[in-house]
């Protein structure tokens, strides 16, 4: 008699432990700074005015992470916690829905856990976490459609709640940013896409096959198609709370000629601007912030793991290859979940970009990296797993206090941090 295969064990315990210690170390020093700073200087004012029934300004973006802010500094105060502890919470959800997308995707113990630590350590996360910016809730929302998403084709069972779900994540994912709408297409495609491949006669109501049985096409189309769009719509609804705008007098279409065209509109160079290859390489920083607090020269610094960004390239390209010709639908996902979210830069007409627009490609470059040193660990070769792991945790440990507005000893402290040009 041959051996029953292997089943990993759900690794929900270890999830959530390492959720804590990714909480614990986005909490130190949160308040710090204690004025806005970056993008806060954008997104406070908004939030404030939506709290206060009053001018409806940062037009340019959807409501829904400026009315979560709003809801921050409602329950806690218009003070440094009130601004930052919805997207530190949104930081914390990012990462156990992440490891829980990256286990229904894979079931395998050793990708999930290696995720979640390439995720904590990577920089990025833990940066956008403690600042009251819109880009954390877009990855939140993202995270928690993957997560539903990967359950309902893993559980045909619960596969018509999990793909409703989705769809509602999409929705709210597109109604913090508009970034996300590359990745928020994928899963119907997907669905699509397996479908057609399954070469059922009745393509559109047929309820077997791939991906997810008993759910047809046309149903699949509702909850990953109109819902979204529908979520979105009315994420738009508080606007006709606050003063006279486009959206109250000439409706919602009129709303967003209004938001593409300040999308579009010519800005002044910034000092810290960048494109993507210039991401993709990892070759240009951001300085969130650099100036004496009460004496003391504090920083944050805005760049990825030196380490895993650029192991991460190889490994997409293995993920890609991987998907195509062994038809590993999980390492192929990263893959173009990469390609999709990076592609928007390639074309996007706005004149200033900043590297934490790669935030989307840089979780789906670290899902493939967990998925390339999953392969090592199953081939028996422990070391160069191990070693990769630590070197990002270590990396991280020395960059932690450029990080979080850590006390710099003088201003020249930087350059401990600044190692090349572009991250000065």
């Amino acid at each position: 008699m041959s051996e029953a295969p292997h089943h990993d064990n759900d690794p929900v315990l270890q999830t959530l432990i390492l959720a804590g210690v990714f909480a614990a170390l986005c909490a130190v020093r949160l308040t710090t700074l204690n004025v806005p700073y970056f993008d806060e200087a954008h997104y406070l004012p908004a939030a404030r005015e939506i709290l206060s029934g009053g001018d409806y300004i940062n037009r340019e973006h959807p409501l829904l992470g400026k009315v979560i802010l709003a809801a921050g500094i409602g329950l806690v105060g218009d003070n440094p916690l009130g601004w930052r502890i919805f997207p530190l919470f949104a930081g914390v959800i990012t990462i156990v829905a992440s490891m829980r997308a990256m286990w229904h995707a894979t079931r395998t113990r050793f990708a999930t856990l290696a995720f979640g630590v390439l995720l904590a350590s990577g920089f990025m996360l833990l940066i956008q976490s403690r600042i009251a910016m819109l880009d954390i809730f877009l990855m939140c929302f993202l995270a928690l459609a993957a997560w539903q998403f990967s359950a309902a084709v893993r559980r045909p069972e619960q596969g018509r709640r999990r793909l409703a779900a989705t769809g509602v994540f999409l929705g709210f994912a597109m109604a913090a940013k508009w970034s996300a709408i590359p990745v928020a297409v994928l899963p119907g495609l997907a669905f699509f896409a397996a479908r057609l491949s399954a070469g059922r006669r009745r393509l559109l109501t047929s309820q077997r096959g791939i991906p997810v049985p008993g759910v047809s096409l046309l149903e699949a189309f509702v909850w990953l198609g109109i819902v979204p769009l529908v979520i979105y719509a009315a994420s738009f609804a508080p606007a006709y709370f606050l003063a006279e705008n486009t959206l109250s007098r000439y409706g919602l279409f009129a709303m967003h000629r209004e938001m593409l065209a300040l999308q579009t509109q010519i800005l002044a160079p910034h000092a810290y601007q960048s494109n993507w290859p210039e991401w993709v390489m990892n070759a240009r920083a951001i300085w969130y912030f650099f100036e004496p607090v009460n004496g003391v020269q504090r920083g944050v610094m805005v760049i990825g793991n030196p380490l895993t960004m650029l192991l991460g390239l190889p490994a997409l390209g293995w993920c890609l290859f991987k998907g195509l010709t062994q038809r590993h639908w999980p390492s192929l996902a990263m893959a173009v979940g990469y390609l999709a979210s990076l592609s928007l830069w390639f074309f996007a007409a706005k004149s200033v970009q900043f590297y934490f627009h790669y935030f989307i490609p840089h979780v789906f470059m670290l899902g493939a990296l967990a998925m390339a040193l999953e392969e090592w660990w199953n081939r028996g070769s422990r070391i160069v797993p191990l070693a990769v792991l630590a070197g990002s945790v270590g990396i991280f440990a020395w960059f932690y206090p450029i990080l979080t507005a850590g006390a710099l000893g003088d201003p020249m402290d930087f350059l401990n941090y600044a190692w090349i040009k572009g991250w000065r």
